[in-house]
């Protein structure tokens, strides 16, 4: 399927998000469900581009946001290298619940607004866009969430204070999640894991639950973590759950 992509600047209150838009083009008049794409805190790199054309390829229009817009300039991307993280890790720290909160409303809102969108809702992250599309999921516009070794869930360390709500509040998720974690990954150890697991069931929440043998961002297709074969089965699983939700 043939993707356009394009990107738009949104207006904040801490400054314009620009989001990256990928629309199939399959069917001049074709409505498609959208999903709202969160990167690692890198924010738009080559390898979250390349993600989301796979996901519009696959029928969805994706809306990536600049996550970081209130510290950076649109466009700003931050290398995989120890300044790229330092400054990913300060933002991540740096930023209110509340700004991600509205950027995400916005995000929500944009999506179903345009015009190739059918108006059903998912949303899928990497990294800490795995701890923001869950977050994302409080929504009720929200039908489904896949999240990729989500940081910090365990730790209520995002934001501002280092106070994250979001694993106090999944009762409040109306949707069906799927969380695809690599057990080797060191930045969620089994008892991080295990607390997720125990709040998403005690909260009665409709999830499946998948790990897998490989490292932190082993769907990043740059570096040595990557790992082709657990990439191809963890996008196999947010498809389904796509097809089945959306």
């Amino acid at each position: 399927m043939i993707v356009r992509t394009e990107h738009r600047d949104l207006e904040t209150p801490t400054g314009p998000m620009r989001v990256h838009l990928y629309t199939p083009t399959h069917g001049k008049r074709a409505r498609h469900p959208g999903l709202v794409l969160y990167p690692e805190i890198f924010q738009q790199t080559a390898p979250i581009a390349r993600l989301s054309v796979a996901f519009a390829s696959h029928g969805y229009v994706v809306l990536a946001p600049e996550i970081y817009h209130e510290h950076e300039p649109p466009g700003t991307v931050l290398a995989y290298d120890d300044a790229g993280r330092d400054k990913g890790m300060a933002y991540k720290y740096g930023t209110k619940l509340s700004t991600f909160d509205a950027d995400a409303r916005l995000a929500i809102e944009s999506l179903q607004a345009d015009s190739a969108c059918n108006g059903r809702i998912g949303t899928v992250g990497f990294c800490i866009g795995g701890h923001l599309a869950l977050r994302a999921a409080l929504r009720a516009e929200v039908r489904a969430c896949a999240s990729f070794y989500p940081t910090d869930l365990h730790t209520r360390a995002l934001g501002e204070g280092r106070r994250a709500d979001t694993l106090d509040r999944v009762r409040e998720i109306q949707g069906e999640v799927a969380i695809v974690w690599g057990r080797q990954d060191p930045h969620i150890p089994a008892e991080g894991r295990a607390a997720v697991y125990e709040a998403l069931t005690d909260a009665g929440v409709l999830f499946s639950w998948h790990e897998l043998n490989a490292e932190h961002a082993f769907l990043r297709d740059e570096g040595p973590r990557y790992d082709a074969e657990a990439a191809r089965l963890a996008l196999g699983i947010a498809l389904a759950l796509f097809a089945r939700a959306l």
